[in-house]
């Protein structure tokens, strides 16, 4: 299941179960939502560990990434990704895309608290 919301300046993104034939489209038109933003905002995701692109999806999440990592570093003040296995290594990876502050934890009310100081600030 691939859900995307905004309340306030904190958006959500959530790649769970169950998972369905249509989630990939469903994700990456998902980030394409989230690179159109122009105001500032925190971004969490929570993705269960099951849910996996094609080597298509994977590479439009590629292009993605490239394209909108401008705007992305100027709106977004802070991500928090949630992740089964999260750990300081997959934080690094993600810190080499974009500046902002950013997290990697295990559970949601760790990000969620990282996040908090951030919407402060976007909103």
């Amino acid at each position: 299941m691939v859900r995307l919301d905004r309340a306030g300046p904190l958006v959500t993104l959530q790649f769970v179960p169950p998972y369905g034939p249509d989630d990939e489209r469903a994700y990456l038109d998902a980030l394409c939502e989230i690179g159109r933003n122009d105001t500032p905002f925190a971004l969490l995701t929570i993705f269960g560990g099951g849910g996996k692109l094609s080597p298509a999806g994977e590479r439009e999440q590629a292009l993605w990434f490239k394209a909108t990592r401008g705007r992305f570093d100027r709106v977004c003040r802070a991500l928090a990704m949630v992740r089964p296995g999260a750990s300081e290594q997959m934080a690094h990876t993600f810190r080499r895309l974009w500046s902002m502050p950013l997290t990697v934890a295990g559970d949601e009310a760790t990000a969620r608290a990282f996040l908090a100081p951030y919407l402060a600030e976007a909103s």
